[in-house]
């Protein structure tokens, strides 16, 4: 095998990781979801859930606060060590999120998220988002403009 049959095979193995990942996230199976890490850890906007624990509660926070959340994949890119994502995640905000009531609003928001690995183990997850939007479309934030 070459180096670069080397390198595709990584980037293929990888890349079907952060496809199982999301896919159960889709599916809202927070234990599979978890399952897809070798070291669970979640970055949100610079805040980390470190560990199974963390990146359960963290996930089960989201599912129920947006009970048919769904991220669509818009990009995947590959960089030396992550696979960089483009998604577009959608729900309706029917259950409480981080202490905020149930709105019934939808949302619809753009995500970056860069799926850190060492090798083939997803080591992180780190996911950027504008909140503001988010907390906008919610209606906890008033609209600007």
């Amino acid at each position: 095998m070459t180096e670069v049959d080397n390198i595709t095979s990584l980037r293929q193995r990888r890349e079907a990781i952060v496809r199982q990942h999301a896919e159960a996230e889709n599916r809202r199976d927070v234990e599979a979801t978890v399952a897809t890490f070798h070291q669970p850890r979640y970055e949100v906007n610079g805040t980390p859930s470190d560990g199974e624990q963390a990146v359960r509660e963290l996930l089960q926070g989201l599912m129920t606060g947006f009970p048919d959340f769904h991220g669509d994949i818009t990009t995947l890119r590959h960089a030396d060590d992550a696979v960089v994502m483009e998604v577009t995640i959608t729900g309706t905000h029917d259950g409480e999120w981080g202490g905020i009531p149930p709105t019934g609003r939808r949302i619809e928001v753009p995500v970056a998220a860069i799926f850190e690995f060492n090798e083939d183990r997803l080591q992180c997850e780190k996911v950027y988002m504008d909140f503001a939007t988010l907390l906008t479309q919610i209606g906890v934030l008033p609209a600007i403009g």
